[in-house]
């Protein structure tokens, strides 16, 4: 019989053990192994059973088991430990509060997704495990960060396979109570709310329940409350569903409903009001105007607030190509703005104006969620070296006059939390090296270029436990491998060969990601043939581990999925190859410690930074990628092996294909399997044992997230929160006026001459030029503007690169025609075609860079011709 309601009833813990449900409530179980440790020896067969998950452990576990544990003295002391160590790790000073300055009193971070913890599942993919790992290295470190997100009662899908192959998503539905998380109260007990007004004087309601991520409280909203009508329960049923106003409404509920969560937050308990707001992505850009709206009521007007907002505002793009950015029609956003909907005291075409796509290139009736982010933020920044230089193409337009990379941009590349993605085994060799300690300071905070120490371990004991790690995967994988076939519809008699599917004595390939159709999942089925041998190769096989989840709106991705499964269902090569469907944080912690070699084929450059090879390397698995996202970067032929890449012009997609498959056998199959497969003198494979090391002890230190965080504290948190205090209210006035002042006149700034002391086309190097230039300033005064040269070799076409700029100096007032004269030295510091140009920039002290404002004013062409501006 099935019941006709659901109640989730909470164990009475005895008083000894009453730390349990304190040390369950907090997130850090999820990467602190004393923690799980402890959980585990409370009732090791409900720990499995819960899936590793306290919470439920502590709901399941027999009171009779309760009872003698409140009586096991060896017990009560680990558990006091545990929970000291807790509370040591919650209170003591850490990397953050050692730093010099005047630092962030806090940081807001929004995101559609977290990926903290298989337990609360709420991510679908990177972003969401980028977000969870930006938390927990936060607490790490100690920077005092607030998290900001929505609980979604479905979570993202659960996938299964039909008997032909074909995805299916089922949608089980997520109970609060039984999660990770508490209510968020007011002071009386009752829970906390906040509302957003929607169109036709209904309103949206919000419940706000807590995660604590170590030191970071997360703050989730959920709509499923009873004062909501049907529709608006349903704002927060599932991640990334439902039609464009279903995502609209989880975008404001983010950004809008996310503030005022905050601001709840802090008022209950006292933490410190952010002074900086970092949103993820931009879904949760709505966050801005919310703050805009605060200080219009506080008595700003909307440009002093919106200047006052800019200077505290991050934004990280993760995107590198415009269909990945949440984009709505004009009119939808329209109706959820103004008098009768929500901000009613801020006009409707100011909401729209910092979202529309108003400049070349664009759709101007479309609203774009980005574009917003980046009109909304004083900072803005891509999540590698090469995806900050594909942001700045992208979104070139909104700063016309500058070349693409002077767009004010930058990159933080992205990094794993080391503590959660590294294996025990993995940690416990590090640990006997240099001691526990140390051990966790080095993956947690960072701090040092390379971990010398991993060239101390023995060959031996690293191919060992390279060894045991894989034989783990592939009981893993024989374990998943069976329960999947089985809910195919396969029966017990069919199975008897899953006992022999992969070897842990086998080279293991992993491949586990989403699979939308850039990331290719089935490129190493170009030429099956050769994978078949490569697969079978008598002395030199391999063996393959694939995962991913297909959108469920995705019918292509969906295609791909069955594609690869058909062909692992092959009985000539099902023992060699396998997809494991529901890939979630619980198989991949699995996953990545087990492989030997980290997979990644995307079409170059549409992978923004791709983190999966970065926890493989942590654990000794080398790369094998395109050189696309974090791996352009850092790759060396140490760390594992290049797939080059056919982006020519003139390459159409199926060639470009088959010349990067072909690339990617040859490499299997001369380089990388015989690397493999070779012994030394020792017995062991020698050059591949380096590679691991290197790997270790090189790339380590760099991909880890304490290292992003940190650089988000020093290069973006830090100045977002000296321009936020400056940005008092008259000075956000005085900044907002000057804009309106500066871009008025700006049509009458030019440039009208420009000489130079060189008397011929060519000069030696090391020589310095006088540069004299007359511009025009309008209605502006020299002190609203920075007049520069820039300088640098030409390309054929003459266009300046690595481009110098220095700033020229005024020289006496105005000519009778109102021209200022500026001067300065142009240094010839190098060789071969040179050119410069001038330029005048608006210049105001609490302008980011000169960039900010998008106005230039450069020398005509008809001037450009008189002057003689390349030196050849």
């Amino acid at each position: 019989m099935k019941a006709i309601r659901r109640l989730t009833v909470r164990p009475v813990l005895p008083d000894p053990l009453r730390p349990l449900s304190d040390l369950a409530r907090n997130l850090r179980w999820s990467w602190h192994p004393e923690t799980r440790d402890l959980f585990h020896s409370v009732d090791p067969e409900c720990w499995t059973a819960s899936g590793g998950d306290p919470v439920r452990l502590l709901g399941t576990v027999r009171p009779a088991r309760l009872a003698e544990l409140a009586e096991d003295r060896r017990f009560l002391r680990r558990l006091t430990a545990v929970a000291d160590d807790l509370d040591h790790y919650m209170t003591g000073d850490r990397w953050y509060q050692a730093q010099s300055g005047r630092l962030p009193a806090a940081v807001a971070y929004f995101s559609p997704e977290f990926g903290i913890t298989a337990a609360l599942p709420q991510y679908s993919g990177g972003l969401g495990i980028l977000a969870g790992d930006h938390l927990k290295a936060a607490s790490d470190l100690g920077v005092p960060l607030v998290g900001v997100g929505l609980l979604y009662r479905h979570g993202y899908f659960r996938q299964s396979l039909s008997r032909d192959g074909w995805q299916q998503e089922h949608y089980p539905v997520l109970d609060p109570h039984e999660l990770p998380l508490a209510p968020l109260k007011e002071r009386d007990g009752t829970p906390a709310h906040v509302a957003l007004a929607l169109p036709g004087g209904r309103e949206l309601r919000a419940r706000v329940w807590l995660a604590q991520v170590g030191r970071v409280p997360l703050l989730l909203l959920d709509s499923d409350v009873e004062e909501n009508d049907p529709g608006e329960r349903g704002v927060t049923d599932r991640l990334y569903g439902g039609g464009s106003e279903h995502r609209l409404l989880q975008e404001m509920l983010l950004g809008i409903g996310g503030v005022r969560a905050v601001r709840t937050y802090c008022r209950i308990t006292g933490h410190p009001a952010p002074e900086v707001f970092h949103t993820n992505e931009g879904h949760a850009g709505f966050l801005g105007l919310e703050r805009i709206a605060e200080l219009c009521d506080a008595g700003s007007d909307f440009g002093s607030a919106l200047e006052a907002v800019r200077a505290g505002t991050v934004f990280t793009t993760h995107t590198p190509v415009p269909a990945g950015i949440d984009r709505f029609d004009r009119e939808l956003v329209a109706r959820h703005f103004g008098p009768d909907a929500e901000l009613p005291r801020i006009e409707v075409e100011r909401v729209l104006r910092l979202g529309m796509e108003t400049y070349p290139g664009g759709e101007p009736n479309l609203f774009n969620m980005a574009v917003m982010g980046l009109r909304l933020a004083q900072r803005a920044n891509g999540v590698s070296v090469l995806h900050g230089g594909v942001s700045r193409g992208m979104f070139a337009g909104l700063w016309p006059g500058f070349d693409a990379d002077e767009v004010p941009i930058t990159s933080v590349t992205n990094g794993v939390h080391a503590p959660t993605w590294v294996a025990p085994e993995v940690f416990r060799l590090g640990a006997r090296q240099i001691g526990v300690q140390r051990a966790e300071d080095a993956l947690a905070v960072g701090g040092s270029d390379r971990w010398d120490s991993v060239a101390d371990i023995p060959d031996r004991d690293i191919w060992e436990l390279r060894r045991t790690l894989r034989a783990q995967l592939v009981e893993e994988v024989r374990e998943r491998l069976r329960a999947s076939w089985r809910q195919r519809g396969a029966g017990t008699a069919e199975l008897g060969w899953i006992d022999d599917a992969l070897d842990p004595d086998v080279l293991t390939i992993g491949f586990a990601r989403r699979v939308p159709s850039y990331k290719r999942l089935t490129l190493m089925l170009r030429d099956r043939e050769r994978l078949t041998e490569l697969l079978l190769h008598p002395e030199r096989p391999i063996q393959i581990v694939v995962a991913g989840k297909a959108h469920p709106a995705d019918d292509g991705g969906k295609r791909l999925v069955q594609e690869l499964v058909r062909f692992a269902d092959d009985a000539r090569v099902r023992h060699r190859i396998v997809f494991l469907p529901d890939y979630g944080m619980a198989m991949a912690q699995k996953l990545y410690p087990g492989c030997d070699i980290w997979l990644n084929n995307p079409l170059r450059p549409l992978e923004a930074c791709g983190t999966s090879g970065m926890k493989a390397a942590l654990n000794g698995c080398l790369n094998l990628s395109v050189l696309d996202g974090w791996w352009d970067e850092w790759y060396q032929p140490d760390f594992g092996w290049a797939i080059p890449t056919a982006d020519g012009a003139g390459t159409d997609p199926d060639r470009r294909d088959a010349i990067e498959a072909d690339a990617l056998y040859d490499l299997l199959e001369q380089r990388i399997t015989p690397r493999f497969y070779e012994r030394g003198a020792s017995g062991l494979p020698d050059r591949w044992l380096e590679m691991v090391r290197r790997t270790l002890s090189l790339l380590g230190p760099k991909v880890l997230a304490g290292r992003m965080v940190r650089e988000y504290v020093e290069r973006l948190y830090t100045p977002a929160a000296e321009a936020h205090r400056a940005m008092d209210p008259d000075s956000a006035r005085g900044l907002a006026e000057w804009k309106a002042r500066v871009r008025a006149a700006w049509s009458g700034v030019s440039v009208d001459h420009v000489e130079t002391s060189a008397a011929t086309a060519s000069a030696e190097l090391g020589t310095t030029l006088a540069l004299r230039v007359r511009v025009k300033l309008g209605d502006l005064a020299p002190e609203d503007v920075e007049v520069q040269a820039v300088s640098g070799r030409v390309d054929s076409e003459d266009r300046i690169t690595d481009a110098a700029r220095t700033p020229l100096k005024p020289v006496g007032g105005p000519d009778l025609e109102g021209r200022w004269a500026y001067e300065g030295p142009l240094a010839l510091d190098r060789t071969g075609p040179f050119g410069y140009t001038v330029r005048v920039l608006p210049a105001h002290r609490l302008l980011a860079s000169g960039v900010e404002t998008g106005l230039v004013a450069v020398p005509s062409g008809d001037l450009v011709e008189a002057a003689g501006l390349l030196m050849r």
